[in-house]
């Protein structure tokens, strides 16, 4: 069976469009949880105090870092910009969207992906009535083509994860705890906190188990159409039997 993706551009007013219009050397990236919005705001150069204070009014800013390498925000928000918006016309038109949404010189870019080439041209068509779209790409596409992200919401990934053990997570991730060589212990990584090193592994393992249980299912549908056996998987039992 073929699926079909498209991408897509849209401009119309929003408030993330005015200022990638007005800042165009800005990237913004939207993703919606199931209880927040979630914004990421990229740039190369050095922000002016009126961006900054531009971004402060889009909501809770959860990270901030403006240095050689330029800008990084992320902001979380409510998700009252999401009524009436296009997303909800992608489930009307059977389209599966395909977050983030970016935001790039005063463009909203889109993509989704249908199950039917006639739902791509009516929501395509619905859209033109009252926006300017530029179509980018539509492509047929295999089953086993279909993006991984179809499969794997962000959120879903870290259920049941708590506050301390993505804290003590996130600490390993940028020491380089994960990278080969590794650049830290475990014991440094704890006394860069307030807690003992006993409990900052228990945090951490915790939540290594949780993630890779909760990523267990979409990795068997990842998978699932491989006929290949990289690690030659069983090849000793095998082999074993056969001299048997």
């Amino acid at each position: 069976m073929s699926l079909y993706e498209a991408s897509f551009r849209v401009r119309h007013e929003c408030p993330y469009r005015e200022i990638s219009e007005h800042y165009p050397d800005l990237t913004i990236r939207e993703w919606y949880l199931s209880d927040c919005q979630v914004i990421e705001i990229t740039s190369s150069e050095s922000p002016s105090e009126d961006l900054l204070d531009e971004i402060e009014r889009l909501g809770t800013i959860l990270h901030r870092s403006v240095d050689d390498a330029g800008l990084h925000v992320v902001t979380q928000s409510c998700l009252c910009s999401l009524e009436d918006s296009i997303i909800e016309r992608f489930e009307e038109y059977n389209c599966l969207y395909q977050p983030p949404t970016i935001h790039r010189q005063g463009w909203e870019h889109y993509s989704v992906i249908a199950f039917d080439e006639t739902d791509v041209r009516a929501l395509l068509s619905d859209l033109e009535a009252d926006r300017n779209v530029d179509v980018l790409s539509k492509t047929a596409i295999t089953e086993q083509g279909i993006p991984h992200s179809m499969l794997a919401p962000v959120d879903q990934l870290f259920d049941d994860v708590t506050e301390r053990q993505l804290a003590a997570l996130r600490l390993a991730l940028e020491s380089g705890y994960y990278e080969q060589p590794r650049k830290t212990s475990l014991r440094e990584l704890a006394e860069q906190t307030a807690v003992a090193r006993s409990t900052y592994e228990e945090h951490l393992r915790k939540a290594e188990n949780k993630l890779l249980t909760n990523a267990g299912q979409f990795l068997r549908l990842v998978t699932a159409t491989s006929t290949g056996n990289p690690l030659e998987v069983d090849r000793t039992q095998r082999v074993e039997g056969m001299a048997d």
